[in-house]
């Protein structure tokens, strides 16, 4: 087997700010753990796509928030470390499953500018069995959430049920619902977004509505809302899941998520200092038993405390 023949961990990657402007080259070799020459060998080769088009230039520059995807060269089945001081909380677990309710500000899994201290590294130390359950530098992991927003996910054990997760994810046969501080007076009691979401055009580093883009669908419900301090609280549904979907649905409005300084002001919000989103419910079928499991996570302190001071009695109201 060459050394630069395909064999490692497939990369995925949606590359963070720290990265923009590198050379393709040297985000290769930083994913994989290959030598800058390997990594050029494999870009010249067509092996690696950047927003799903294959790109042959090494010196190629790359932007914030482009993916880069490639079948990496060097087998990484031990690269993953096991980090007993991540936090998150275990709300079930059996001999098939999982289900976590994870703080904000942990990256779900390792990828380009943080190698560990992620979700991941923490379910190792916990659950070492998932090493070899799907993907090796996220294991066991099937969907994931963004740094910033908190809330449920569920991990696979076991390849059978790794691989009834995944398909079940991609049928849309999971319940994920949101809780979100959005800006604005929703005017609607309930609606829906049903507008597809791809990589916007002119900033690479953001996602956006768009004709050639993946189909999403957002279903929302108004909680509560006040006049007063100009916010409301919704319940979101995902019936897809496409990168950023709530966020950039809700912005698509005229209603983005309080501290959302991608597609809000960049200033942020002074009541709270990340996206304002929590995955509160989760709802499936035991990828084993079939047994029908429903999850709920309590809402963060930060999130409660800025719930508490925008939609007051004084200041909001049930809908």
């Amino acid at each position: 087997m060459s050394d630069t023949e395909p064999h490692g961990a497939r990369f995925d990657e949606e590359l963070p700010d720290a990265l923009d402007g590198e050379r393709l080259d040297r985000i290769v070799s930083m994913l994989d753990g290959c030598s800058r020459s390997a990594a050029s060998q494999l870009i010249e080769a067509r092996a690696v796509q950047v927003d799903g088009r294959v790109v042959t230039q090494r010196s190629f520059r790359v932007a914030t928030g482009m993916r880069v995807a490639f079948q990496g060269t060097v087998e990484t089945a031990n690269v993953l470390t096991a980090d007993p001081d991540v936090p998150f909380e275990v709300l079930f677990s059996d001999d098939d499953i999982v289900v976590v309710n994870k703080p904000p500000g942990v990256v779900v899994h390792p990828g380009a500018g943080r190698p560990d201290k992620t979700l991941a590294n923490g379910l190792l130390a916990r659950f070492p069995e998932i090493v070899d359950v799907g993907e090796s530098i996220r294991p066991g992991i099937v969907h994931r959430l963004d740094a910033d927003t908190s809330g449920l996910l569920v991990v696979a054990r076991t390849d059978a049920a790794y691989a009834v997760l995944v398909e079940a994810m991609s049928a849309h046969l999971v319940e994920r619902v949101y809780a979100a501080l959005v800006d604005g007076v929703v005017s609607d009691d309930r609606g829906t977004v049903d507008a597809p979401i791809g990589r916007a055009t002119k900033h690479r580093t953001k996602m956006a509505i768009s004709n050639d883009g993946r189909w999403a669908r957002t279903h929302y419900e108004v909680i509560e809302r006040s006049e007063q301090n100009h916010v409301t609280w919704l319940r979101c549904e995902l019936e897809t899941g496409r990168t950023h979907q709530i966020r950039v649905h809700l912005a698509a409005i005229g209603h983005h998520v309080l501290g959302d300084t991608v597609y809000g002001p960049r200033t942020g919000s002074p009541h709270i200092g990340r996206v304002a989103l929590h995955a509160h419910r989760l709802g499936l079928h035991h990828p084993i038993t079939g047994e029908p499991l429903e999850f709920e996570a309590p809402l963060p302190d930060d999130l409660v405390a800025a719930r508490s001071a925008l939609l007051s009695e004084a200041g909001g109201g049930a809908r």
